[in-house]
């Protein structure tokens, strides 16, 4: 899973080339000579060219999403043309964002205290609400983003369907703060201050490495899942009281 998740965040933030089908389907292991796997990645039908100024774009806002960068999101985010970075932070991670002004939080907190009816419909109308907060101005939205998702999601699935054996959050963001040491396409003071950026990026997920562990732990001693579970239990409450019914299954390919 460590050389899966490396091969696709190479790809979505230092080369600016995804392929966005990789189910386990597209997918195999085989034996090297050496004694060594090797990972194989076929079917090449679906794939995406991000830009230069898009790749940083969306390198600085993984970035920022690990450090609760607020300020940064918010104006890369309404570039994007949403209007709602809680909600759209949560969705690219697949858990709930907890870095925001927590006012999407504190709204659904509120519902829980109402009658089943009245939950229901303010719920229904705010997931209309979401819906258009993302999207926003849909002139903006770099329609990329669709596809990335597609290929965030399908590797979530993989790496939880093996019982979460790697951190993916924190694999995804430090290719996403490296990109913005090692890419060609910047200039030399602007990779020196990201490398110094870069160092303690990595200090700040030693603390994404402590709830992992955690995790694994209490899987080892079967009391529950791995952290992939865990991500997608919180994922689906938050969209349950959105008013939306998550399927496990939709992007398993």
């Amino acid at each position: 899973m460590t050389t899966m998740i490396d091969l696709f965040s190479a790809q979505m933030f230092l080369w600016g080339i995804l392929h966005c089908d990789p189910h386990p389907g597209n997918i195999f292991v085989r034996r090297k000579p050496s004694g060594q796997p090797e990972l194989v990645l076929i079917d090449h039908g679906l794939y995406i060219h991000m830009d230069t100024d898009f790749r940083h774009q969306y390198a600085r806002f993984w970035k920022a999403l690990l450090t609760f960068d607020n300020a940064t999101i918010r104006d890369i985010v309404k570039q994007w043309g949403v209007t709602n970075p809680d909600i759209f932070a949560s969705v690219t991670l697949m858990r709930p964002y907890q870095g925001g002004d927590l006012s999407t939080q504190q709204h659904f907190e509120g519902l829980s205290k109402k009658d089943r009816a009245q939950r229901h419909y303010e719920a229904q109308q705010a997931a209309r609400k979401g819906i258009r907060q993302i999207l926003g101005d849909e002139s903006k939205w770099p329609k990329e983003l669709i596809f990335i998702g597609r290929n965030l999601r399908i590797v979530q699935a993989n790496n939880q369907f093996l019982g979460s054996p790697v951190n993916r959050i924190k694999i995804t963001g430090t290719w996403a703060s490296r990109a913005l040491v090692e890419s060609p396409d910047l200039p030399l003071n602007e990779k020196i201050q990201n490398y110094g950026r870069h160092i303690l990026f990595r200090l700040v997920l030693f603390t994404s490495d402590i709830y992992f562990y955690f995790t694994k732990i209490r899987q080892f001693l079967r009391l529950g899942g791995g952290m992939e579970d865990s991500l997608e239990a919180q994922m689906q409450n938050m969209a349950k009281d959105m008013g939306v019914d998550l399927q496990q299954n939709v992007f398993e390919g």
